[in-house]
């Protein structure tokens, strides 16, 4: 017998976790999977409201007492970079970008791990093997790209970024790269690239994930201009990033139930 998946998605809970950002704090993610029909339109209508993909799973942060991390975009039209991103554009000008589908190989795992064991050792991938670096890149629903940058000369594999292709925007998913090349700022310049790929494709919109005040590790995202930020329920243009600090993180949240009820979902998924 034929049994059909639901035709609302379905939303659930984490269990509360220490915060990867914030010292002290819990964290708990609202979530939902991505399967069946409509998955391209759900991953587009989420990622408007504050969504990241991981695989096949759409999550946005739901802590309890804590409301600091706020999904993150670059508007294209309004980014100018600055004179440290122009020397980091110059300092990288000898890679060269390769767009593919999305698959794993050993050379990118390779570059992963050297990337992981460099910067994230006591980070909660910390242990990923092949086989799930694998399904990270591989197992996507949605219309995605691993955009490869390797060197001119050498073309070693240098930088790596898993990239999905959304109605308004490119979404980085996850991006990593050589960790002795710190210098290079190799982070920055594929967000830089990234902005160029959306504006010779018409895009208006980068996604960056969350931008969390306070977090040494996901802050320097207030470093790009023309960024907004999804706060109570918007999309805001992020002019101070102390004012946001200081003012507009009440450390509570609404009931889930609210949270899902207050959700907009495509036409093609609602009941």
């Amino acid at each position: 017998m034929r049994h059909s998946l639901p035709i609302a998605p379905q939303f659930y809970v984490t269990a509360p976790q220490p915060c990867p950002y914030l010292n002290g704090r819990m964290e708990r993610k609202l979530f939902t999977a991505l399967q069946g029909d409509g998955v391209e339109q759900l991953n587009n209508s989420l990622s408007l409201q504050g969504f990241r993909r991981s695989q096949n799973v759409l999550y946005r942060p739901s802590c309890s007492d804590c409301s600091a991390c706020m999904s993150a975009r670059i508007n294209v039209a309004k980014f100018k970079p600055s004179r440290s991103q122009k020397r980091t554009l110059k300092r990288n000008s000898h890679l060269i970008r390769r767009a593919t589908s999305p698959w794993a190989t050993e050379d990118q795992f390779d570059l992963f791990r050297r990337y992981l064991d460099g910067r994230h050792a006591d980070g909660g991938m910390a242990d990923m093997d092949v086989f799930e670096y694998a399904a990270m890149i591989e197992e996507t629903p949605v219309r995605s790209r691993v955009i490869e940058y390797l060197n001119e000369q050498t073309n070693a594999l240098t930088a790596v970024s898993l990239t999905d292709v959304l109605e308004d925007g490119l979404s980085m998913v996850y991006s990593f790269y050589e960790p002795s090349l710190m210098s290079d700022s190799l982070g920055t310049f594929m967000i830089l690239d990234h902005v160029d790929i959306a504006r010779d494709a018409g895009l208006p919109y980068i996604y960056l994930g969350y931008w969390v005040p306070g977090s040494e590790k996901m802050g320097y995202k207030a470093k790009f201009s023309g960024l907004e930020i999804y706060n109570q329920g918007e999309w805001r243009p992020l002019d101070n990033p102390e004012d946001v600090q200081a003012t507009d993180q009440p450390y509570t949240r609404d009931p889930i139930s609210e949270q899902v009820a207050n959700i907009q979902l495509p036409a093609s998924t609602e009941k």
